[in-house]
């Protein structure tokens, strides 16, 4: 149990994710800005399986999201697995759990917005 006592669950949000429906003259900084709070509210909800800490499992995946203007997680799709499907089955209850997210900032155009957010469940 030794190793499984450190345990972190880790969420990356990366400053290149794709984003699409904001217009030229939305704030960079502000876009980052809710980047960031984007990804301090899934870290904050993310949690390990209890079946993928027992078989010591770890994992990396990139969802993509689509989320309306008041943060609502409309919809989701799984990009790139995290070779583990124990892993894998936690991302839509994870999407479930973080919505709504933080509202995006007033540059957006779109009635909903769309990023590809990296995952990553990680033993230490």
């Amino acid at each position: 149990m030794g190793k499984l006592s450190k345990i972190m669950a880790t969420v990356i949000v990366a400053t290149s994710v794709a984003l699409t429906g904001f217009v030229a003259s939305a704030n960079a900084q502000d876009i980052s800005g809710w980047q960031k709070d984007v990804g301090k509210a899934i870290a904050k909800k993310q949690s390990y399986p209890r079946a993928a800490l027992r078989k010591e499992l770890q994992g990396q995946a990139r969802v993509e999201i689509n989320i309306d203007r008041q943060g609502n997680i409309v919809a989701h799709n799984l990009q790139s697995s995290t070779g583990h499907e124990i892993l894998d089955r936690e991302i839509p209850k994870l999407m479930e759990r973080v919505s709504p997210l933080p509202a995006p900032p007033s540059g957006a155009e779109d009635s909903q917005l769309t990023m590809v957010v990296p995952l990553a469940w990680v033993l230490e």
